[in-house]
């Protein structure tokens, strides 16, 4: 869809999600018919889940605003899948990391005019007439501030807040046709939690308020580099340029094992990191919002950190204390002291009885890593535990059923389940429990 506006006739977008399980559905009429011909069964699977992941992530990415970023909210939990579905699905799923269709230029001229004014050509020395990214809900263009310096100006695209809330209301009544298309994954909180944080990624204001608050937080940190706000207004926000030849999404495919554990580790470092130092936490985990900066000979060195615009703003100031707390009391294998402070921080209700050896083993996505000096994190152990605790037939599947998620912890739990998840397909190795010592609150041994 080059050189297309974003599509924003809601009638349409709606027909066009609509038609996503109708087009799974046909297919797999056909495979059957295939298979009554005597087809071979993996065969025809294969061919169904690749040609459904070809229509299911092109659709998404074509249409950006709430498609496009559920697209890449299922990107991050693509180690969870399992193989023989995450397969097919995987190249479309990364595609949707990096970049997205642009929309004209004179309309990106015309939304920096409504930020800046009819003189911000004065302001502007030069911008890039193609645009260096693209994701949901804006693209961004390189361009030189009247001061000289390189900058990324992040135009969004016209109609975007329409088409996001448009879309995931979309999705939110599609859920049980829909979910076919990602087996494993349950998407009603997803979309939920998504729904509820529109608003707020649509404020470019409040983006830079937050991005400013990270670069001043890590300025001059020798592993972690945020590029500072230059100019915000409306549609447009201007930052500093980051000089990157790839993200995350790059070394997940084609990454050496020493990218993959360097980065991995900067990775979990920035997330922790990042609550204790602003009372923030950077929460889109997605590998295209993370930049690899290589040192002069090549080597894996810092790691960008962009896109500001989904941020948890923690009533403590930083990570709970009871969440450092209770994964430090659950490590320790305590099952009388770890039920006991759920049900204090209310995750657990009065009148509700949980098996506690279920309620570790559910916990273990969260748990295991800190156990050990360093974690490798894999596909195969991601795999693993996504299916103990969303597998129905699994014992540990019925705790989900029992648990309450108190609001203050609904991104925290998306971030680190999403972090995880990117770690996974890292393959990466980190130093998970020095990690969380240092900087989450009520881990450390007394």
């Amino acid at each position: 869809m080059p050189d297309r506006e974003l599509p924003r006739k809601a009638a349409a977008r709606t027909a066009r999600l609509a038609a996503l399980p109708l087009g799974y559905a046909g297919r797999t009429a056909i495979g059957l018919g295939k298979r009554l011909g005597g087809a071979p069964a993996d065969t025809v699977l294969t061919e169904i889940q690749q040609r459904t992941a070809e229509q299911l992530f092109r659709t998404l990415g074509e249409l950006k605003g709430g498609a496009m970023k559920f697209g890449q909210a299922l990107s991050v939990l693509e180690a969870a899948l399992p193989e023989e579905v995450a397969g097919p699905y995987r190249d479309q799923l990364t595609r949707l990391q990096d970049a997205a269709p642009p929309m004209p230029t004179q309309t990106v001229r015309d939304q920096i005019e409504v930020a800046l004014g009819p003189d911000w050509r004065d302001q502007l020395d030069w911008l890039d007439g193609g645009p260096t990214a693209a994701a949901s809900i804006g693209q961004v263009h390189r361009g030189r501030w009247h001061d000289g310096r390189e900058v990324a100006v992040k135009v969004q695209y016209p109609g975007a807040g329409e088409a996001l809330r448009s879309d995931l209301r979309t999705i939110a009544r599609l859920g049980r046709t829909v979910a076919p298309l990602v087996p494993g994954v349950d998407l009603k909180p997803l979309i939920a939690e998504m729904q509820a944080r529109a608003v707020d990624e649509l404020d470019y204001e409040l983006e830079a308020e937050a991005q400013r608050a990270f670069a001043a937080a890590f300025a001059g940190d020798p592993e972690i580099v945020v590029p500072d706000v230059v100019a915000v207004g409306g549609p447009v926000i201007i930052t500093e340029w980051l000089e990157s030849p790839a993200s995350l999404a790059s070394i997940i495919r084609e990454g050496t094992q020493e990218e993959r554990d360097h980065y991995g580790e900067l990775l979990v470092r920035f997330l922790f990191a990042g609550p204790s130092r602003t009372g923030m936490l950077h929460a889109d985990p997605h590998p295209g919002n993370f930049r690899v900066l290589p040192n002069p000979d090549g080597s894996p060195g810092r790691l960008g950190i962009l896109d500001y615009g989904a941020v948890a703003r923690l009533e403590s100031e930083g990570l709970p204390e009871a969440m450092g707390r209770l994964i430090r009391i659950a490590a320790d294998n305590d099952r009388e002291g770890l039920e006991q402070g759920l049900r204090e921080e209310g995750f657990i209700k009065d009148r509700t009885r949980i098996d506690p050896d279920l309620l570790l083993e559910y916990l273990s996505p969260f748990v295991e890593p800190t156990k050990v000096e360093r974690f490798r994190f894999s596909r195969e152990w991601m795999r693993s535990q996504f299916n103990r605790i969303n597998n129905p037939k699994e014992p540990a599947y019925t705790v989900a059923m029992k648990l309450n998620l108190p609001p203050s912890y609904l991104l925290i739990h998306r971030t680190w389940l999403g972090g995880i998840g990117v770690l996974s397909q890292l393959e990466a190795e980190a130093p998970f429990n020095a990690i969380l010592t240092e900087y989450l609150p009520g881990f450390a041994v007394a």
